[in-house]
């Protein structure tokens, strides 16, 4: 009987943990793909959708990017249970490969410490640039 108790009790408490109360952050996704972007056509705006899935205001403290390059902005009120937020990313698009990491702070406790990683990634191209190795035209039936 002594050992079915300490099961129950072992079982109650490990159920107790699991259903945590409190803010829950779930993002529509975690990385932000541009695809190839020509540096003069975007404007380098992309947007990060999330939802309060918990059962309290949502609270996000900071967002920090890994470089000046990119620039996020978060939302400054809470969000409410069942609301929704976005945290916009604004990349300067230097021509190159992105591979940028956003962090995260928040109230969330179904993330360690309410820290988020997200990521954005893509290939900005510079049309006004020539390549070199790029065969060229010289009669405009070719």
């Amino acid at each position: 009987m002594k050992k079915f108790l300490g099961l129950l009790a072992v079982v109650v408490i490990s159920t107790a943990a699991y259903a945590q109360k409190g803010p829950k952050i779930e993002f529509k996704t975690d990385t932000v793909d541009y695809g190839t972007v020509n540096k003069d056509e975007d404007n380098g705006v992309r947007v990060f959708e999330f939802t309060n899935t918990g059962d309290a205001p949502l609270i996000i403290k900071d967002v920090k990017s890994t470089c000046g390059c990119t620039v996020p902005s978060k939302p400054k009120e809470p969000i409410l249970p069942g609301k929704t937020g976005k945290i916009e990313v604004k990349y300067n698009m230097n021509p190159g490969p992105i591979r940028k990491t956003i962090t995260v702070e928040s109230n969330a406790v179904n993330y360690e410490n309410g820290i988020v990683p997200l990521k954005i990634k893509g290939t900005v191209v510079d049309k006004s640039q020539v390549n070199v190795l790029e065969k060229k035209k010289s009669l405009p039936n070719q």
